[in-house]
């Protein structure tokens, strides 16, 4: 006995718009612009950094911010950052402060520093609350504060206020 000949649902299917090299093209595009384009603070992160430079405007170099562009959890995010600076009983890194746009207290982190230390670098641990800019902050022995911005992009969000 033969089966009847039955029609699919009617609709052709068209081959895919996009190859495997135009998907790659676009995610290498993407990430270029998100390392290479400077991430630019909100007010509200404005504020909180000039609280902790005293009203200053940090200058951009000598600290580096890393921290991943996209984020799948953000419960809890690996963020390190370093300042390229000596650390001489007369010339160091005195404190570093890391500051986010969008979560409930933009405050995250103080280090304070001393030049036994050796060198300034802190690693850490950071929630996030949702898609935002943080910022890595250095107030050096001399009084002048450096800065590093960097957006991250959380697609599932923590802090959470309910």
């Amino acid at each position: 006995m033969s089966r009847p000949f039955l029609p699919r649902s009617g609709i052709e299917q068209q081959p895919a718009a996009l190859d495997r090299r135009a998907v790659l093209g676009a995610g290498v595009g993407l990430v270029t612009t998100l390392a290479i384009a400077p991430a630019r603070a909100s007010s509200e992160l404005a504020a909180a950094i000039r609280g902790f430079t005293g009203g200053a405007e940090p200058k951009t170099g000598k600290v580096t911010l890393d921290i991943a562009p996209l984020v799948e959890n953000g419960n809890a995010v690996g963020v390190e950052v370093k300042v390229d600076h000596p650390m001489t009983p007369d010339n160091f890194v005195r404190d570093i402060a890391i500051f986010t746009e969008k979560n409930p207290s933009p405050d995250v982190a103080v280090f304070h520093l001393s030049p036994k230390m050796g060198r300034a670098h802190v690693v850490t641990r950071m929630r996030l609350a949702t898609t935002q800019n943080v910022a890595a902050v250095a107030r050096l022995s001399d009084g002048s504060t450096w800065q590093d911005i960097r957006e991250v992009i959380v697609t599932i969000a923590a802090c959470t206020e309910e």
